[in-house]
């Protein structure tokens, strides 16, 4: 693919960093956005079924938090979009066919339902009737969870491409199946993962702004409501989250070994592997040609657990990094160094291809064509097409503490929250929740410990599965545009600062509405 090419080191960086930087800003708005939009049609619905005012004042509360979030999280969303133009236009032009679908889907149906219904939720109180009012509340959660149903869908494409055949008159992928594209397991199990933990991090926010007020003996009555519907949401969602996660390692462990491995710094395969519970990396590096490769200076395992979860059965073989770069014929394990092989052969006869069609030799290209696309080459050369851009086979490793470190964070604080809901739970409808001030300033502390949990997750998948941007197909050094590397470096601070404002302003509004609470 010469028209691709590979980019420069510190564009590559700079790219990935911008990325990152709006990616992770991104995703502090939405998981909030995700869960909360449930909270408030809970809420409503036990106003428009009892009749209480009260749960009204509740929910229109609830209600203008979420409008500051939202509209903050907006902005930083449409500047993500726009990055796969600016910065990303080889990865847009290989895969623009397919990745496209989700994207536009996402645009014009989830965000149009989602908009036209969040305006009768915000000023159709006294306009429309009750039950029209929480028909819009349902559609309006509705609608912002089907919106991360098609960008989960388009990243979990990226992380296992299905549903596509490779053209090599435009070396471009091109869709061949709508549904396969939709219905992927990879796909799937990030969508249920990805909106399970924003309710979850819904819940914590609602309970711990409860706190607060519960804290400072303020709005009793709202808080401890809200504390219940937020536990008894949190608590439910929890466990939806565990039972996803389990679901989304078994997919990882078949289609993304390399992140498996990393995700548990498990270096050499073993029958019968054993979950690390906790663990800590040395600074010195166990392989001088990887910087990522170091050893384990403290681990605590549990024998056999990580089998069974990568496949359900507590002997089998995990294959760690070692056995994913040299190879291992006894579980049939190919070695990185025969992808890269196959990967130049594939990218050798794209070029060929294209050369015999750029000086007219027909029946050649006609030759190549028939061979590129022939089903014996698609399974055995053109799959590891991106290994081709490789010279070190150590360039395929992840950070493997960066990886290990957000995954472990993730699960530990994931159930720690799982406690913390039944405590919540247990004491609000003991109506003594009020009198438990160490449980009320822990669920302050929780609500950052949230963001954290959500941000170390994306830090897993995305992280975990460098060096591709697409799964084993096209690498990130191949996907950035052309530019300059110092021109990435100026829009990435200039992102990083208006970001910054807007998470400062978010906060500010946010604080300031809660001090003045429902009343107002």
């Amino acid at each position: 693919m010469n028209e691709i090419g590979v980019a420069g080191e510190a564009l590559v960086d700079w790219s990935r960093a911008q990325f990152a930087l709006t990616a992770m800003y991104h995703w502090l708005f939405v998981p909030l956005t995700l869960g909360i939009t449930f909270i408030l049609a809970f809420m409503e619905s036990i106003y428009v079924k009892t009749g209480n005012e009260e749960w009204k004042k509740i929910t229109k509360f609830w209600m203008t938090l979420f409008g500051i979030n939202f509209a903050i999280g907006v902005a930083t969303g449409i500047i993500l979009e726009f990055e796969f133009g600016t910065n990303w236009s080889n990865y847009s032009w290989f895969v623009g066919d397919i990745f496209g679908a989700p994207l536009a889907i996402e645009g014009i149906l989830a965000f149009f339902m989602e908009s036209t219904f969040i305006a009768i939720m915000f000023f159709g109180w006294n306009k429309v009737g009750k039950k029209t009012h929480l028909v819009a509340t349902w559609l309006t959660a509705i609608g912002a969870n089907l919106s991360a149903l098609w960008i989960l869908v388009a990243n979990g494409w990226m992380q296992k491409p299905v549903g596509m055949t490779f053209n090599p008159e435009t070396a471009r992928n091109e869709m061949n199946s709508f549904w396969d594209v939709l219905f992927s397991p990879m796909a799937i199990d990030k969508w249920l993962h990805a909106t399970s933990s924003g309710f979850v991090l819904a819940a914590i926010f609602v309970i711990g702004v409860s706190a607060w007020y519960l804290l400072k003996k303020r709005e009793v009555a709202l808080a401890k409501k809200s504390m219940l519907v937020a536990a008894i949401f949190g608590l439910l969602s929890s466990v939806y989250v565990v039972w996803t996660g389990d679901n989304s390692a078994r997919t990882i462990a078949s289609e993304q070994p390399m992140k498996f491995a990393a995700l548990e710094g498990l270096y050499n395969g073993s029958e019968g592997a054993g979950l690390i519970a906790v663990g800590m990396f040395s600074t010195s590096e166990n392989d001088p040609s990887n910087e990522n490769l170091k050893d384990m200076t403290i681990k605590l395992e549990i024998p056999n657990i990580l089998s069974y979860m990568a496949f359900l059965d507590w002997d089998a073989f995990v294959p760690g990094i070692n056995d994913l770069i040299d190879g291992n014929e006894k579980y049939g394990v190919m070695s990185a160094t025969e992808k890269i092989e196959r990967g130049k052969v594939a990218i050798s006869k794209l070029n060929d291809f294209k050369t015999a069609k750029k000086e007219g030799n027909t029946a050649i290209a006609e030759t190549l064509k028939t061979e590129l696309i022939s089903d014996n080459f698609q399974k055995n050369y053109f799959k590891y097409f991106g290994y081709g851009y490789f010279k070190d086979v150590h360039e395929l490793v992840p950070n493997v503490p960066l990886t290990f470190y957000s995954f472990h964070t993730m699960v530990g604080l994931g159930f720690a929250f799982v406690l913390g809901f039944i405590l919540i739970l247990w004491y609000t409808l003991r109506d003594k929740i009020g009198e438990k001030k160490w449980l009320l300033r822990l669920s302050l502390i929780a609500i950052p410990l949230a963001y954290i949990a959500s941000q170390a997750g994306w830090i897993v998948a995305e992280v975990g599965r460098q060096p591709w941007v697409v799964q084993d197909m096209m690498p990130t050094m191949a996907a950035v545009t052309r530019i300059s590397a110092g021109s990435v470096q100026v829009t990435f601070w200039l992102f990083a600062a208006l970001f910054t404002v807007l998470m400062i302003a978010e906060v500010k509004i946010m604080l300031r509405q809660i001090k003045i609470g429902p009343n107002h």
